[in-house]
């Protein structure tokens, strides 16, 4: 019997999605799920929005990470989504990599962990797969709107973003958050719960 599956859209960037991403492999192994990984792109989400300068410089170093993942995916198959998701993120969150080293060298890095070839670099500053990478969001973000960013999550009907969590419940307390988040929004007219963050993503 085939295991129903959930959607996950990420941008590499976020580290908040990161935890999320963790949270969700814990629930494929405490719940009969399987997960499908797309890309989403803060980039695409903040084009010609008046950003702070230095959420605008973040935004500008967003754009090659995610265009090289969709060359990949157009190129290679849809397996090495999350591959490179999980190789990139590792570096940027929980070796503390993304604020201190540059990405592009970082993607190349992992772009050889998972055995793909590195002149997929020549896409990270290219468009030529812009229009994927537009629809991959778009899929995304018109399950949920305009006014979040990544993760999204859909299931069976229902689509979130989030949840925000730190760090990433394990075992049978991630298989619980996954029952509360469906029992949530799956509720006619839910839209939002919300409380002010006091802790730093927690990568260990």
């Amino acid at each position: 019997m085939t295991k129903p599956t959930a959607e996950f859209w990420f941008d590499p960037q976020c580290p908040w999605a990161w935890m999320t991403s963790r949270w969700m492999e814990e629930v494929t192994k405490v719940r009969d799920i399987n997960v499908e990984w797309h890309v989403m792109s803060l980039a695409v989400l903040n084009e010609g929005r008046d950003l702070p300068a230095d959420y605008r410089a973040s935004m500008d170093k967003a754009w090659g990470p995610v265009r090289v993942i969709i060359a990949a995916q157009e190129l290679h198959g849809r397996e090495y989504v999350k591959q490179l998701y999980d190789a990139i993120g590792t570096r940027y969150h929980p070796q503390g990599r993304r604020k201190s080293e540059p990405h592009d060298e970082i993607v190349k890095e992992a772009l050889a962990e998972v055995g793909l070839p590195t002149d997929l670099m020549k896409y990270y500053d290219s468009d030529e797969f812009d229009p994927q990478l537009r629809e991959s969001h778009s899929r995304g973000i018109n399950l949920v709107g305009e006014d979040v960013g990544t993760p999204i999550v859909a299931f069976e009907g229902t689509a979130f973003f989030g949840p925000v969590v730190t760090p990433a419940p394990k075992g049978e307390d991630a298989g619980k958050l996954w029952d509360g988040c469906l029992l949530v929004g799956q509720t006619p007219g839910f839209y939002e719960l919300k409380r002010t963050r006091q802790a730093e993503p927690d990568f260990s």
